[in-house]
């Protein structure tokens, strides 16, 4: 098993709340580091699992270890049970580890029956810094599920789009997304070709035959399921005219890769979108370990009419930052000027330009540096 990061932060947030949800996409580790923490376990889209909870209730509330319900949007009726056993003591803190593949049904049973009694917490497939000995190169290109590339690589491709056959013919369909699954593919396959790019639900209504209202509420359970995310734009009086339509972003790259027909990374980096890929990569990887370390932010982007652009834009309430990536092993100190130029229309506080560097320099809030460098920095503030 490979050491998750953020399961500090479960350990933290069970001394702390009454619940915790751990959520993310399938297959991302969740069942795996639930377990490391020595709960008494039952995966709720078993029956079996589901009547042998039912029939032990009143003697698993009395245990003294967490209570791990796994796919917990499997059994809707087990959310009004948590609320009534949190609420009979308060005081008691780390009951119950709620896991599950972020769906509407599942998000609606938590707002209207645990809110004020859980904290949330994001599990991403595993991240750069999660495997040191692997090369950044591989990780980039085959992503971070560990059944898919991330500790199996010959597994990928296959294993990518077997999984999104899955998702579309299973389990988006069972959360409520009203498509059939060769549409879905249809829209997987457009959003891996505008993946870093404006949002234009029009173009891809256009091209599924759909309307821009309906691509729109498929995006919607896409994001839910954690596999694309909507990166807004930032909203700043700059005296320009900003572009305001989200960018759009698969949230793994394995997965992107293998809509795109990728093969390896010799393979990945002769294509002509590669710069747009490893974008993506990088704001996966630093948004996750500010996820890991419990760091809140806002994340956005900013491009003006007039082409300035910062690629990620963080917003930690006291301070800003603005991180501009390049897929170049010898950035240009144009770059970090155009960077730092663009920064000061937002007034930002730290100003990073992420590359293939060799070389990670420093100095009054400027910094240039690799992405494996930014990682093991990221929690300075």
């Amino acid at each position: 098993m490979v050491p998750r990061k953020v399961a500090a932060l479960v350990r933290q947030r069970l001394r702390q709340y009454p619940a915790v949800a751990l959520v993310g996409p399938r297959q991302a580790g969740k069942t795996t580091l639930a377990r490391s923490l020595r709960g008494t376990y039952f995966d709720l889209e078993q029956a079996s699992d589901r009547l042998r909870l039912d029939l032990q209730w009143n003697s698993v509330l009395k245990g003294r270890v967490p209570i791990i319900l796994d796919e917990a949007q499997a059994w809707p009726e087990i959310f009004p049970r948590l609320r009534g056993a949190i609420d009979a003591d308060r005081t008691r803190k780390g009951r119950f580890l709620i896991l599950g593949s972020v769906s509407p049904s599942l998000m609606v049973q938590v707002s209207e029956s645990l809110a004020g009694r859980l904290s949330l917490i994001e599990l991403t497939p595993l991240l750069a810094n999660e495997l040191p000995a692997a090369p950044l190169a591989r990780v980039w290109c085959r992503g971070g599920y560990p059944e898919g590339g991330a500790l199996r690589p010959r597994r990928f491709p296959q294993w990518q789009r077997d999984y999104l056959d899955l998702l579309a013919q299973r389990d988006l369909p069972a959360w409520g997304l009203p498509a059939k699954p060769q549409v879905t593919l249809r829209l997987l396959k457009m959003l891996a070709a505008v993946h870093a790019h404006p949002w234009n639900a029009s173009q891809v209504g256009q091209s599924l035959g759909l309307s821009y209202h309906t691509v729109n509420s498929h995006l919607d359970f896409l994001v839910g399921a954690f596999l694309i995310r909507r990166l807004p734009p930032y909203h700043a009086n700059l005296g320009k005219r900003l572009v305001k339509s989200p960018k759009i972003y698969w949230r793994d790259t394995g997965l992107l890769h293998a809509l795109l027909n990728v093969l390896d990374e010799d393979d990945l980096l002769g294509k002509p979108w590669a710069g747009f890929s490893w974008e993506g990569f990088v704001i996966e990887q630093v948004l996750g370990a500010f996820q890991q370390a419990g760091r809140h932010c806002e994340a956005f982007f900013l491009r003006t009419s007039d082409q300035h652009e910062i690629d990620l834009v963080l917003d930690f309430g006291r301070s800003l930052w603005a991180i501009e990536v390049k897929l170049t092993t010898a950035p240009d100190p144009e770059d970090l000027a155009r960077l730092n130029k663009t920064a000061d229309l937002i007034k930002a506080d730290k100003r990073i330009l992420v590359s293939q560097t060799t070389a990670s320099i420093a100095r009054a809030g400027q910094v240039s540096c690799n992405l494996p460098w930014l990682l093991a920095h990221a929690q300075e503030r």
